[in-house]
């Protein structure tokens, strides 16, 4: 039977044991709804009291246009190389182990400037729960392996897949592009990321399909 949204919270809710922190990773294809099911699981579980629950998304890694210029990478923004994999999991790494002491700063990312933010997202000692979401969670290549092994589940979203492009589309064309630039960089760039990170579908310990997704008009 497939899960529901309640399934989801009481499996997320059950991640922490013994005192440890843990971290879910929710990752999927753009647009099929990642950043949506991380906000929406880190407010019910939070709900009114002290928040336990860390939100810590991928794309903060992004690298800065400057550099992607210098590489020769910009027209690729999006693509597994043009994010600090490494960094990521540094990260990843320092949050599972500096639990008890002092915040973790870690970068968010601007979506009207399009730019990663240093030291946008604190993650207090008191979260037991770090929720993280991105496209490259599951990949097994370069940097990127080292990321897995952080997360104590992976999750994998399924989205129709027309209605998954059809929101790429309007995000694209929200912060900024027209119809004709949204519709040719999600076939161009946003398309052949899908492809590669529904290739790694099978390694996530949970499929969320659609109907246990929250409604929404955009996912990410």
């Amino acid at each position: 039977m497939a899960p529901t949204f309640d399934d989801l919270l009481r499996r997320a809710r059950a991640l922490p044991r013994g005192g440890r922190r843990a971290i879910l990773g929710i990752a999927g294809s753009p647009g099929a709804g990642k950043s949506t099911l991380a906000e929406r699981l880190a407010r019910e579980l939070n709900g009114t009291g002290e928040p336990w629950v860390a939100q810590v998304p991928m794309d903060g890694f992004h690298l800065a246009d400057a550099e992607l210029d210098r590489l020769g990478r910009r027209d690729r923004k999006g693509a597994p190389d043009t994010f600090d994999a490494a960094g990521y999991a540094a990260l990843l790494r320092r949050l599972r182990e500096e639990t008890y002491d002092d915040v973790v700063y870690a970068p968010g990312f601007e979506r009207v400037l399009e730019q990663p933010v240093a030291g946008a997202l604190p993650v207090p000692p008191t979260a037991r729960l770090v929720v993280t979401e991105g496209n490259y969670l599951l990949l097994d290549t370069g940097a990127w392996a080292r990321v897995r092994p952080q997360l104590d589940e992976v999750w994998f979203c399924v989205l129709d897949e027309e209605e998954r492009v059809r929101r790429l589309v309007a995000r694209h064309e929200e912060f900024g592009k027209s119809h004709e630039e949204a519709v040719a960089w999600v076939l161009r760039t946003d398309e052949r990321n899908a492809a590669l990170v529904a290739a790694a579908r099978d390694r996530a310990d949970l499929v969320v399909p659609e109907s246990a997704l929250p409604g929404a008009d955009t996912g990410a």
